[in-house]
């Protein structure tokens, strides 16, 4: 069953937003990085609280009323986190370019994550 590993996998995700937003705000402005690079961060830090929280909703959802578009969204919020955060972690901190496609990528799968949920919720809300 996936909820377990949803709410831990979001659990996990608000913790290391906090370390890392933690380190945005002090750690890379006093390595002298870029403003734009910390404002990039940032918004990968932002972005993984909003999924993290998103992601531990859809589990508490899964326990009571399973289902396919809750499974998908929360799938897709993982997969969306990884691609989308972790593209731009890697390149603000490791200086890695060729993956910047993976950013957009992860937008979408935000996307039809927030859909899934929409699409879950409807069907409830009609019974």
């Amino acid at each position: 069953m996936l909820t377990k590993p949803a709410f831990y996998l979001g659990a996990l995700f608000g913790l290391t937003a906090t370390g890392l937003g933690a380190y945005g705000a002090h750690g890379l402005a006093a390595a002298g990085t870029r403003p734009e690079l910390v404002a990039a961060f940032n918004t990968a830090v932002q972005y993984q609280f909003y999924h993290g929280l998103a992601l531990l909703v859809t589990a508490l959802l899964l326990r009571q009323k399973p289902g396919p578009a809750l499974y998908f969204a929360a799938l897709l919020f993982v997969l969306g986190t990884l691609l989308f955060c972790g593209s731009i972690y890697a390149l603000v901190l490791l200086g890695t370019k060729g993956i910047g496609f993976l950013t957009p990528l992860g937008g979408v799968c935000f996307m039809a994550a927030w859909l899934s949920l929409l699409l879950a919720g409807r069907s409830w809300l009609r019974s």
